[in-house]
């Protein structure tokens, strides 16, 4: 008799204390949803991805090369021809 009592008294505390705590934590999750907003950087979405430069290398009957460079972009284009002078030591 006195055993099922404590144990009423136990499981009564246990069921208490588990409702207090879902309580708190229920409304400290609620208060984050509140203030949780998707910011947009306007300089993030305007990245676009730079496109390569492409090359056309020519080898003549003579062993004298020519290329073609195509792109968007004028510095990657003229970077990429230095580049290739020095690698192919032409002057």
């Amino acid at each position: 008799m006195i055993q099922s009592s404590i144990t009423k008294h136990k499981k009564f505390f246990l069921i208490i204390v588990l409702s207090i705590s879902l309580i708190i934590f229920s409304s400290v999750f609620s208060e984050d949803a509140k203030d949780f907003q998707f910011k947009k950087q306007p300089e993030i979405q305007q990245v676009k991805p730079k496109k390569p430069v492409k090359i056309k290398l020519r080898r003549s009957a003579e062993d004298k090369y020519t290329w073609e460079i195509t792109g968007d972009d004028v510095d990657e284009i003229v970077r990429t021809d230095r580049r290739l002078r020095r690698l192919l030591k032409i002057e």
